[in-house]
């Protein structure tokens, strides 16, 4: 009876650790987990959390048993292996570098408090439905982000709701990036809310041969200051010229400087110097969760094996591959040496996986109402693959029940689309398959996420008939969608938890080298059946291709095509380029009154085969 009942302990306290959200690495929401328990028990979103939980402790129960062969096993080879990409990591460490992470402080009420003063001393959330923002009042009871506003009220009755306002919180976004490019013109919006900048020395990039040479002098060394100085005064510039607040985090990399963000909100910074020892000692006793990319999963599961803390994963360094797969040994490993990206550049410069709309409302039922809020949302996503230039190949639905279950269903589509009446027509068969499956369904949420994007941007042609190539890939847009706890990828409006790396228009993202726990790809075949607690994820994807190591390319000068490392090959395929530029010059030379000057392609051609360039690289010799 004694063994029962403390299962049922353990149970319990699983539970309000799942109830408790993402918010766990919020200000103010480290002691709530009790009072959002029975808040929720005996809801139908109480039920499916507890549904997903007990999933997710039979999954745990998998990778202990796991865990305990391999302790059986001899696992030196798995030792060095992870001793070797340790030290490579650790050679790659860049400490010349200074990031910032700059994040709003509750930016939505901020903005809604600005219009309505009175509300600042009072408790007071954006979001009907679900909560997508509360001030710091509505935090002391326990309200926080992506609460449902159920949850919410029973916390703390007299919380103001207000509706969402987009529009507005947009506006208020562009005066304070105003502010920030003042300070890094190149500066990285992470989310309507976040961004980081680069505020080093300089920052120098140069393009191989004819490529343009940029150069960007940043803030540190054109006022010559110290970077802590430099943030204050952002931050009092912010408030001055905004009237919202901010936090920041100053670090060596992307990854740390996101944390101490966190470390003084609201309206505070943190600085982390840039050594290893600093860095490693901020690490060692920081909570797993509070890295952004370990979500509330992954924080269980790792906490079943004894990883707490980024100190704790050293210890564990040899079972890790074995127990979560090769990417998510490699997330950790960063994670307890606490180097992450150092690149910052404009949101424009990543590549954008897709494009998706979402929105959550009151209990739906019967098909020509749900159809007729599928056709709005069919709409709304044509508006955004116009406003950003895309069409898509794969449209998928995603719909979230009355009890809070997760389901989606994808169609690949015989043309890329982009037009509301080609996406509606697209989309009318798996929402009528889902209510055949599930008749008298009732929803709380439609979505819409177009993915295979194909850019609509008209390009220049050149004289070769190739599209100049933007620098970010197809399209230049965003990286990385937004994963679910339902292990859904999708597009949230960012704010708060979990929607942190986020632009307005694409699907939360982690940093670059950050992952997901539910994109984890495990050595051993595993059953997919609700593992994760994916409660009624009903989409099975299609596997990716193994990445193969692609072999060193230059890029010719001329035709901007990636040719192969070798020198003769190189220099004959510039040759032949230059023979075409020439035949194009005696043209345009025919055509026009004054000769164009031959010395003119000479010296090109001088600078393509390394004569007279400073910029060769060592390996292209300048006789062949």
């Amino acid at each position: 009876m004694e063994n029962l009942d403390q299962a049922t302990a353990e149970d319990n306290e699983s539970l309000k650790h799942q109830l408790l959200g993402p918010s766990l690495t919020k200000a103010g929401q480290d002691s709530v987990s009790e009072v959002i328990y029975n808040a929720s028990k005996g809801s139908k979103f109480f039920n499916n959390e507890e549904a997903r939980d007990r999933n997710l402790t039979h999954k745990i129960q998998r990778i202990l048993a796991h865990k305990r062969q391999l302790e059986r096993l001899d696992l030196s080879r798995d030792l060095r292996r992870a001793d070797d990409y340790v030290a490579e990591l650790e050679r790659s460490r860049d400490l010349t570098q200074i990031v910032v992470h700059i994040d709003c402080d509750a930016f939505y009420a901020a903005v809604e408090e600005l219009d309505r003063p009175e509300l600042k001393h009072v408790p007071m959330a954006v979001g009907k439905g679900v909560l997508t923002t509360c001030n710091y009042h509505a935090r002391k009871f326990g309200c926080r982000s992506g609460m449902a506003g159920f949850v919410a009220k029973k916390l703390c009755p007299q919380l103001i709701c207000l509706p969402l306002n987009f529009e507005k919180y947009t506006k208020k976004a562009k005066e304070v990036r105003e502010v920030l490019a003042e300070y890094d013109p190149r500066f990285e919006s992470a989310s309507i809310d976040e961004a980081y900048l680069n505020i080093t020395k300089v920052a120098l990039l140069v393009y191989f041969l004819a490529l343009p040479l940029l150069m960007h002098l940043q803030y540190c060394d054109d006022h010559n200051v110290d970077p802590e100085s430099v943030i204050s005064m952002l931050r009092q510039e912010v408030s001055e010229r905004t009237k919202i607040t901010i936090s920041a985090g100053i670090g060596p990399n992307a990854k740390v400087a996101k944390i101490a963000s966190n470390k003084n909100k609201p309206n505070g910074q943190f600085m982390l110097r840039s050594s290893r020892d600093a860095v490693m000692a901020f690490m060692k006793d920081l909570p797993v969760r509070k890295v952004n990319g370990v979500g509330r999963v992954f924080d269980r599961e790792l906490g079943a094996i004894g990883i707490k803390t980024c100190g704790d994963i050293f210890d564990l360094r040899a079972y890790l591959a074995r127990l979560f797969g090769e990417k998510a040994f490699q997330f950790l490993a960063r994670c307890y040496l606490g180097i992450g990206r150092t690149r910052i550049q404009p949101a424009d410069d990543y590549e954008r996986k897709s494009v998706g709309t979402e929105s959550t409302f009151g209990d739906l039922s019967g098909l020509d109402a749900l159809k007729a809020r599928l056709r709005r949302t069919a709409e709304e996503l044509s508006k955004d693959l116009d406003r950003t230039q895309f069409k898509g190949r794969t449209l998928v639905l995603k719909i979230k029940l009355h009890t809070y279950e997760v389901h989606t269903r994808q169609v690949v589509v015989p043309k890329a689309l982009h037009l509301a009446d080609d996406i509606y027509s697209h989309a009318i068969p798996m929402l009528s398959k889902l209510d055949k499956e599930m008749p008298g369904m009732k929803l709380r949420l439609m979505g819409l996420r177009m993915t295979n994007l194909v850019s609509t941007k008209k390009h220049d042609l050149d004289f070769f008939g190739l599209r100049s190539a933007s620098p970010g890939g197809v399209g230049g847009k965003r990286k990385a969608s937004q994963i679910d706890d339902d292990g859904t990828e999708w597009e949230a409006w960012p704010d708060e938890e979990g929607l942190h790396v986020a632009p307005m228009e694409e699907p939360a993202g982690q940093e670059a080298d950050e992952i997901d726990p539910h994109v984890r790809e495990p050595l051993e075949a595993r059953p997919q059946d609700d593992q994760d607690g994916k409660q009624g994820r009903e989409t099975t994807l299609s596997p990716k291709k193994k990445s193969m190591p692609e072999p060193d390319r230059w890029h010719c000068p001329i035709c901007m095509r990636p040719q192969a490392a070798d020198d003769k090959l190189f220099n004959d395929h510039i040759d032949f380029c230059l023979s075409r530029q020439t035949i194009r010059e005696a043209v345009e030379s025919s055509a026009s009154p004054a000769p164009a000057s031959a010395a003119a392609s000479e010296s090109k051609r001088g600078l393509v085969l390394g004569k007279q360039s400073p910029f060769k690289p060592p390996s292209l010799q300048p006789g062949r």
